[in-house]
Parts: structure tokens; C-alpha cells; sequence
């Protein structure tokens, strides 16, 4: 064998021999590229399935919030309810109103009344008092004076009570000052007559007690 085709069969094989190199070479990069791909494909995978979860447990989150709803005889029951709570609250105010109202009416009805029944009383205070000790014997200003110790105890079984004047100071709350006088020996402001007796039915003034007082 010449020596040229030696070095030709020699060349051959080396370069034969250098692409079965760069082949294995492409073969590991597209292994790598297989593997990286694969790699690819699990996070996105991942992601998908974590994404799903959450959008999962949202809706049951979502779901539980919600209030469970009511069916038409639920609603009609609590409609009717809430009426009848307030038509009650309303009928008791308007009881307590009309009880407060009655109450008040009695007190100006009740306080005319005795307005009307002082004059008849003074009429009996200023009859008994000019009696002399030797008439009150008499069957008469007996019987007169029982009456008037009967119309008082009615009044103040009533309500009605006669107000503390003489010797009191003065108070414009339940004295009418009619006359003033100076005297060092009285107290200031001190009631020291009493012209006109003034009665209270309950806690109300009916008539103020005419009194004169020492300045």
C-alpha cells in the first residue's frame, strides 16, 4: 500500500472519530435540555395545583361567611314579631300617658273642690270663734261645732291639710304677707299673725295663708 493512501485511511478515521465526539456532545445538550424542560413542566405543575388550593380554599372561605338564608316563614314570622313588639311598646305608653293624665286630671278636679269648701270652713272658724265660754253648752254651737270637727276630719282623711303659719318664718312658697310690722323683740322675717288660714291638698298649695310679719 502506497503511503498516500495510508495517510488518506488515517485521516478518515480521525475525522470519523471527531464526529462521533461532537454527536455524543449534542446528545448530553439535548438530554439537559430534556431534563431542564421536564424541570419546567413540574414548577408550572406545582404552581397550578397550588393556585388551584388556594382558589379552593377562597371559595369555602367565602362560603362560610355567607349567612345561611332564611325561607319565607322565617321572614314572615320575624316581620310579624317585630309588629307586635312595637304595637305593644306603643299601647303601654300610651297606657302610662292616660294613667298620668287621669292622675293629673283628679289632682285640678280634686284641688277645685277643696278651693270651693274653704269659704265654708272659714264660715265655721269665724262662727265658732265669737262664741262666749257660757254658749258653748248650748245644744246649738255644740251641734255646730261637731259638724266642723267632722267637714275637718273628712278634708284631712282627703288630703287636705291646713298650713303652719304663726311663729313660723315667713316663706313666700306658702305665706301671703298682707301687713309688716317693726318689733326689736321678734325675730326677722317671723309670722306674727295669721289673718287667713292656708290649707295644701297633698304637695300642692291650695290657698296661701294671710299672714303679717315682722321686719
Amino acid at each position: 500500500m502506497a503511503k498516500s493512501d495510508e495517510e488518506k485511511i488515517e485521516n478518515e478515521t480521525v475525522e470519523d472519530m471527531n464526529n462521533a465526539l461532537n454527536s455524543e456532545d449534542d446528545t448530553d445538550i439535548d438530554v439537559n435540555k430534556a431534563d431542564n424542560t421536564q424541570e419546567d413542566i413540574d414548577d408550572e405543575t406545582g404552581k397550578t395545583g397550588e393556585n388551584e388550593e388556594s382558589d379552593e380554599n377562597t371559595e369555602k372561605a367565602e362560603t362560610s361567611d355567607e349567612a345561611p338564608k332564611k325561607d319565607k316563614k322565617d321572614l314572615l314570622i320575624e316581620e310579624l314579631n317585630d309588629k307586635y313588639m312595637r304595637t305593644f311598646a306603643e299601647f303601654d305608653n300610651f297606657r302610662k300617658r292616660t294613667e298620668k293624665e287621669k292622675a293629673a286630671m283628679f289632682e285640678v278636679g280634686a284641688k277645685s273642690i277643696v278651693e270651693k269648701i274653704l269659704p265654708i270652713v272659714d264660715s265655721f272658724e269665724r262662727g265658732l270663734a265669737t262664741v262666749s265660754e257660757e254658749q258653748k253648752e248650748e245644744p246649738f254651737v255644740s251641734g255646730m261645732d261637731k259638724v266642723y270637727k267632722q267637714l275637718m276630719t273628712t278634708l284631712e282623711e282627703a288630703g287636705v291639710k291646713p298650713i303652719e303659719a304663726l311663729n313660723q318664718e315667713f316663706n313666700p312658697d306658702f305665706h301671703n304677707a298682707v301687713m309688716h310690722i317693726e318689733d326689736e323683740n321678734i325675730g326677722e322675717n317671723i309670722v306674727v299673725e295669721e289673718f287667713q288660714k292656708g290649707y295644701m291638698y297633698r304637695e300642692n298649695v291650695v290657698r296661701h295663708s294671710m299672714v303679717k310679719v315682722a321686719n
